[in-house]
């Protein structure tokens, strides 16, 4: 009785430290297979740079040519396509065009330079090539200073209108840009005495009224917007011979003074070209 009593506070104890190592085991060998392993988790490895062997030479010339050939027909069929541009533009036979202008002026033989602005308009036929006839109108208009006088006349308004033709001449012709130069003979008339009141031009000193002979040379500068259409700009000059009688110190009238005088100015307009030389 007693052994059967040591034999059990032995072997239970034995039995129970058994079954607890087998379930640590256990548990180990579960939490082992649920981790990758280290090679697992390593990153991937990146693909060898594989070294592209130089083209022959040969072969890269003939690259290098068949580029050139390529931008040489790119070039041509630029150069081609502004030629008929250009082609298109100055083949009009016609032009018209109008706009503003502004003119230094001198108003009388002894009085200052006076700024004018007005209008003008004109056309051109071109009869053979870059040779032309233009037909020009303009017309002048601003206010005086005639100085201090008994008369009470200080700032009279005055106006002229010119009518001028003469040859035009295309010098460049561009794909944006144009140059355009002519000379223009004609008359101009001026108004100097409806603006004193009933005076008269000689009492202040103005230029009498009257028709004379005027000149203007000019270059225009063209900015074409299409090929029907463009922006002009034409500095001139306005030569006058205009006639001037004014009262001397015993209020008699001297004799008229006639010169050619040089006014300068410019023109801004906007052109319009119609109608194809044949």
């Amino acid at each position: 009785m007693h052994f059967r009593k040591c034999f059990g506070y032995t072997v239970y104890p034995l039995l129970a430290a058994i079954l607890f190592g087998t379930s640590v085991l256990r548990a180990q060998d579960s939490t082992s297979q649920q981790q990758p392993p280290a090679a697992q988790q390593t990153t991937p490895q990146t693909p060898p740079v594989v070294m592209q062997e130089p083209l022959p030479k040969n072969e890269q010339q003939q690259r290098a040519l068949i580029l050139r050939e390529a931008q040489a027909r790119v070039n041509a069929r630029r150069e081609q396509r502004i030629r008929q541009i250009i082609r298109d533009t100055y083949s009009h036979q016609y032009e018209i065009y109008f706009g503003g202008n502004y003119l230094h002026f001198l108003p009388g033989p002894k009085l200052q330079h006076m700024g004018e602005t007005g209008w003008n308009i004109g056309m051109v036929d071109y009869l053979h090539g870059k040779l032309g006839v233009a037909a020009d109108f303009r017309g002048y208009y601003g206010t005086t200073y005639t100085g201090r006088s008994a008369f009470q006349v200080f700032n009279p308004s005055i106006s002229q209108y010119t009518f001028m033709t003469g040859p035009q001449y295309r010098i460049f012709e561009g794909q944006h840009w144009g140059w355009t130069a002519q000379i223009l003979v004609g008359a101009i008339h001026g108004n100097f005495a409806t603006g004193t009141g009933g005076l008269g031009s000689a009492p202040v000193g103005l230029w009498n009224d009257g028709t004379s002979l005027a000149v203007s040379p000019g270059v225009s500068v063209d900015y074409n917007l299409s090929p029907g259409l463009s922006f002009r700009l034409t500095p001139t000059a306005l030569f006058t011979d205009l006639n001037s009688s004014t009262l001397g110190t015993n209020n008699a009238v001297q004799p008229a003074q006639s010169s050619f005088r040089r006014n300068e100015g410019f023109n801004v307009s906007l052109l319009y070209r119609f109608g194809r030389q044949h």
